[in-house]
């Protein structure tokens, strides 16, 4: 690995190991305290933040690194171009976590800088998340490939994030969206060809009553920041595809999970998201540790 700029471009064995090292991490951090000494990574954010924000800036720190955060929404683009902050940036920082609105500011960066780039979300994906969620998932069942999850609503960069882990790690996944918020068809045909290598069953649906049975229900927010869409066509659109107890007992889920922020009420019922089965704080917590284990995984070569 020289950068992470999308979960398709890791293979089987890499998305393991990943999730290995993350629970290992997890669960001795005194072991790791001392790895990024004398490391600094800039965090380059176009975006707002809370959890990927801090859970990188107390990783890195628990790594024994330095970190500094820069708002990107004022310095790419007219002021100047993703190249040349990427190049810049890879003069006084050892890596660069960004949170973009598009997958091409990160290609642009990571031509540019000699120096890891790590995607801390973008249109297209959400690498840090889903792997925080597989890890989650993990920690509840053991066997991933024995999990079944089911993700209703947008088939946005987290849909896809998901859609990608699944594949890797021969997860069995259906996502069911209204009729025209499918997730990426390019993404999707690729994470079916991996499939045939993990045994992953990955399906998209429109209809919530095909599903079958689930362990757990995945949502997320209908309105995603940096999207123009009519707020009306999509509450209408979207009403159907709400989590509430009768779409978790219908399909028999114990656990329920979100990227978060949520709104309550809208795309889950607060009953479901703050009840017993949810695990968005588990995910968010994890979200540390898996973005851990893709800086330790990176910058693996410096201590060879």
């Amino acid at each position: 690995m020289n950068d992470l700029l999308q979960l398709q471009d890791l293979n089987p064995q890499q998305a393991t190991d990943l999730l290995q090292r993350a629970q290992s991490m997890k669960q001795r951090p005194a072991a790791w305290s001392t790895y990024l000494q004398g490391k600094s990574i800039a965090l380059l954010f176009e975006k707002p933040s809370l959890r990927t924000r801090a859970s990188f800036a107390a990783g890195i720190n628990r790594l024994g690194g330095h970190s500094i955060y820069l708002d990107a929404q004022h310095l790419i683009g007219e002021r100047e171009p993703a190249s040349d902050v990427g190049a810049n940036l890879a003069l006084w920082h050892d890596a660069i976590v960004a949170r973009v609105y598009s997958q091409d500011t990160l290609t642009e960066l990571a031509q540019a800088s000699n120096k890891p780039v790590i995607n801390a979300l973008s249109d297209r994906c959400h690498p840090c998340q889903a792997l925080a969620d597989l890890l989650t998932l993990q920690e509840q069942f053991g066997d991933l490939s024995k999990v079944h999850l089911t993700y209703i609503g947008d088939g946005n960069n987290v849909c896809q994030a998901l859609i990608a882990g699944a594949a890797l790690v021969g997860m069995s996944l259906q996502v069911v969206t209204p009729p025209g918020y499918e997730p990426d068809a390019e993404q999707f045909q690729a994470a079916q060809q991996q499939a045939q290598q993990t045994g992953a069953q990955i399906t998209v649906l429109h209809d919530l009553s095909e599903l079958q049975p689930t362990d757990a229900i995945y949502t997320d927010t209908w309105f995603s920041m940096g999207q123009t869409r009519d707020n009306n066509a999509v509450m209408h659109d979207f009403a159907p595809y709400q989590v509430n107890n009768d779409l978790m007992q219908r399909l028999g889920a114990k656990f329920f999970m979100h990227c978060l922020p949520a709104s309550r009420g809208r795309e889950v019922t607060t009953e479901v998201i703050d009840g017993a089965g949810s695990l968005v704080l588990h995910q968010a917590e994890n979200r540390l540790h898996a973005q851990n284990a893709i800086l330790v995984t990176l910058f693996e070569g410096d201590h060879a």
